[in-house]
């Protein structure tokens, strides 16, 4: 599915996961999976490259600690993070670092030691080196706490070795289930709840298993299903789009939603909602949010297909981790 999101807003300054591809971006928005299709923004803004704040007075204690004892590996300056200084992110947002080339494996240790990351919960955590969707392998490093989403209101302050720092806090918690059997989605807002009728893929075209985090979102989104080799299926614009996936998976209004949402699914991968539904879902959902799928009969989505960290288990996740875990306070 061709999407030319050009029209429409980012919310958020988070782009998708490796937006320094971001111009070459499979997309997929209603279809189950795609390699052919193209994604075409100039609004998601590429990860950032620190600058930061580096004279902060709360980080001076931190700052005169003790330097990991091997130098500092060249590949740090050109590295970009998935979150800018100042963002307000979900709970499931992982700290994402991007390379301009793969680090060797023998290297993998000192680049993550010299990547600090301090919050004002103490979680522990831990670096693990995922593979990409659209890039080589050892060009992605994942932060993320090791059994539970980040606490709601933690300070997070990351530093890239001598390059610069950001800071950012986790918002309220929004954790939304789809169950691809009832045709509900559920809601869950800070131990709040509430259910909302859903249409998902149809048989052959499933939508991905799993957890998926919000990468942004887009007030529309065009989407051409000829880019997907699905023919005339649909070209044009739907709305209130909330993006899952580097492959394309959206929550997004779908006008057969209308009929469909609650009793079947209809729709090419992505999560339809009615056209009473999608704007009110879309409002409350911030960049990092979680949404996860159940019971639909397709693969678990990918870790490095968007930012699908959390369907791998803390003890995998350690194996592809050179560091190993580490406390954050």
């Amino acid at each position: 599915m061709h999407l030319d999101r050009s029209t429409g807003l980012t919310v958020g300054r988070l782009g998708a996961a490796a937006a320094t591809c971001v111009a070459l971006l499979s997309a997929v928005g209603c279809s189950s999976d795609a390699g052919t299709g193209l994604r075409v923004s100039d609004a998601a803004p590429a990860p950032t490259e620190i600058t930061g704040r580096n004279g902060d007075d709360s980080n001076k204690a931190r700052d005169a600690q003790s330097h990991p004892s091997v130098p500092e590996p060249a590949v740090l300056a050109r590295a970009k993070v998935n979150i800018s200084d100042g963002d307000t992110v979900g709970v499931g947002m992982p700290i994402s670092v991007t390379f301009s080339q793969p680090v060797p494996v023998g290297e993998r240790k000192a680049v993550e030691s010299w990547l600090r990351v301090h919050t004002s919960s103490g979680t522990t955590g831990a670096w693990s080196w995922v593979k990409d969707r659209n890039l080589p392998d050892g060009q992605r490093v994942d932060f993320r706490p090791d059994t539970t989403y980040w606490k709601p209101g933690t300070e997070i302050t990351v530093r890239r070795g001598s390059q610069g720092l950001i800071h950012f806090t986790i918002g309220r918690s929004l954790v939304a289930t789809v169950d691809t059997k009832t045709d509900m989605m559920t809601v869950d807002t800070g131990g709040k709840k509430s259910r909302i009728p859903i249409t998902a893929g149809r048989p052959g075209l499933d939508t991905w298993n799993g957890t998926m985090v919000v990468m942004d979102k887009q007030p529309k989104v065009f989407m051409n299903s000829r880019t997907v080799g699905l023919g005339d299926a649909y070209h044009g614009y739907y709305y209130w789009a909330v993006h899952l996936t580097t492959s394309g998976t959206y929550v997004h209004q779908n006008p057969h939603a209308d009929t469909a949402a609650g009793h079947s699914n209809v729709t090419h991968g992505c999560v339809g909602l009615a056209t009473t539904t999608a704007q009110g879902f879309y409002d409350q959902v911030m960049v990092g949010d979680v949404i996860k799928v159940t019971g639909a009969n397709k693969d678990t989505v990918a870790p490095g297909n968007g930012y699908g960290d959390w369907n791998v288990p803390w003890k995998q996740w350690l194996e592809r981790s050179a560091a190993g875990p580490t406390a954050t306070a």
